[in-house]
């Protein structure tokens, strides 16, 4: 199995190889890759340290498997290259997630959708994977009507330059701002782009992906993103209305028996998911469970994950496990 990470000097990058090596991936050959000012630097992997190359070079290798996390504009332009000669590409960025020829894959929930002619392969947004890893039982079980999500985002999920800025505030020092504004001690509404419906892209993203992943376009769903001073993962409240009535004490049990989750709900002893315990960790917690009773067959709950892996690196390679379990990365041959 020859894999390249592509964006290797990244932060998700950086955490792709971490979670590579947790996961025990079965990788023969790594090939780190980043843009040509990252050519020659050494990153390091399972104790031994690599050279990182460029995106050509890395494409004239016709490797099995590259994992994307570069950005949208280099997705755009390289996946294909990749994919034209033979190697899977599983791309983290936003380039191909609404592409209808394209799958945008939660492995839990739809990697059964993959076959071996998918060579451009979509990971969804942090908060869209984590969140509905959560739902996905609950819609086939109650069937979901509507969603209201507010999420409370790390600043891990705007990159390096955040981490600083927070960093650089915490010590009472000038430097380089990510935001508009001071992280420390704030709270930001606003995560990416404003459009001008006046919805932020990242709070679109939760609408448009979640429909397609859970396949049902008719789900309502309306959302705020909010950026918070915290490193170790994304949390989100959402409340959730079904078309069917539910019993609280039969979701816990659904979510508990779901692959991927952990709950953690017990009001007795203070117990409830919270970034500072999710941080490097794979799964989705829980918690916070109780029906909204301002209106009939709805529920509110809290869900938090670790954005740099379960919303990112482990969703990716998870995808990369299933096809290689599966048989589905394909030989390397040039595509006629």
């Amino acid at each position: 199995m020859r894999v390249a990470v592509v964006g290797a000097t990244g932060m998700v990058g950086q955490v792709m190889l971490k979670t590579l090596e947790d996961r025990n991936f079965p990788i023969t050959e790594l090939v780190p890759v980043a843009s040509e000012r990252s050519v020659g630097k050494k990153v390091s992997y399972n104790g031994t340290e690599y050279t990182v190359v460029g995106l050509q070079t890395a494409v004239d290798m016709h490797l099995d498997v590259a994992l994307f996390s570069a950005g949208g504009g280099t997705s755009l332009e390289w996946a294909p290259k990749f994919a034209e000669v033979g190697t899977v590409v599983i791309d983290n960025s936003s380039a191909w997630r609404m592409d209808a020829s394209k799958k945008l894959v939660v492995p839990e929930i739809n990697a059964s959708s993959l076959t071996k002619n998918d060579r451009i392969i979509a990971n969804p947004n942090c908060s869209t994977i984590q969140m509905v890893v959560a739902l996905a039982p609950l819609h086939k079980k109650y069937t979901i009507k509507r969603l209201v999500i507010s999420t409370y985002q790390s600043i891990t999920g705007t990159g390096v330059k955040a981490v600083q800025q927070l960093e650089n505030e915490y010590e009472n020092k000038k430097g380089e701002m990510a935001y508009h504004y001071p992280i420390h001690r704030n709270a930001i509404p606003h995560c990416d782009v404003f459009e001008s419906n006046g919805y932020t892209k990242e709070e679109l993203k939760l609408v448009r992906e979640t429909q397609k992943i859970l396949d049902d376009r008719s789900i309502a769903i309306t959302a705020t993103a909010v950026r918070i001073p915290v490193v170790g993962g994304h949390s989100e409240s959402v409340n959730i209305e079904f078309e069917n009535e539910f019993d609280e004490s039969e979701v816990r049990k659904l979510l508990s028996e779901t692959d991927g989750v952990t709950v953690q709900d017990n009001t007795d002893t203070n117990t409830y998911p919270m970034p500072i315990y999710a941080e490097g960790k794979d799964d989705v917690f829980v918690g916070r469970i109780r029906r909204d009773l301002s209106q009939p067959k709805t529920l509110n709950m809290w869900i938090v994950s670790d954005n740099l892996r379960k919303g990112a690196a482990t969703n990716a390679i998870q995808i990369a496990e299933y096809l290689n379990e599966n048989n589905m990365i394909p030989a390397n041959k040039i595509l006629s």
